[in-house]
């Protein structure tokens, strides 16, 4: 895995051979950051990472610049890899400890972009899109992006981009 642009560009980040991920794919991880790049300045945004895993994305974020990127994951191996990375890299990353569902249930904050990337068994990604946007957890021309594989569907407006097996649902607000 590596970081593709902004301060730790080109980095290696060694992802230890005992987490139960599936990081996103640096080719697909590249064309949705080249979307967000042509419609964000991410200098002033905040960011949820959910089912962050390996952190790929928030790191991704983190590096580009923006104000704060919160991970969360419910594998207690996972939140302490992104704690030492984020940490050895000097990143401003919250890695929390979690069930996505329940944290979006109790979740007060609103944030600029959201991005969740469950696993690809979960077939509860219209429950993720609607509790976010019941809750108003997206502020004002920010987005949800949610990462599936090419079996889900998800209802609403959506822009929908395609990258191999790896698709993106981007929700526009």
């Amino acid at each position: 895995m590596r970081v593709i642009c902004g301060e730790h560009k080109g980095k290696k980040i060694h992802v230890p051979d005992n987490l139960p991920v599936r990081p996103t794919t640096n080719k697909a991880k590249e064309a949705i950051f080249n979307i967000l790049d042509n419609r964000y300045y991410f200098n002033e945004k905040n960011v949820l990472d959910l089912f962050s895993g390996t952190g790929n994305i928030a790191f991704e974020f983190s590096s580009r610049g923006v104000k704060n990127t919160t991970a969360v994951d419910y594998n207690n191996d996972c939140v302490n890899f992104i704690k030492k990375t984020s940490s050895d890299l000097n990143l401003n990353i919250t890695a929390v400890k979690s069930d996505c569902i329940k944290y979006l249930k109790n979740c007060k904050e609103q944030f600029n972009i959201i991005f969740a990337d469950p696993p690809y068994r979960f077939k509860n990604h219209q429950i993720i899109k609607d509790l976010i946007f019941k809750k108003k957890l997206v502020k004002k021309n920010g987005c949800l992006i949610i990462e599936h594989d090419n079996s889900t569907a998800i209802d609403g407006n959506v822009e929908l981009r395609k990258y191999g097996t790896v698709h993106f649902s981007i929700f526009s607000i």
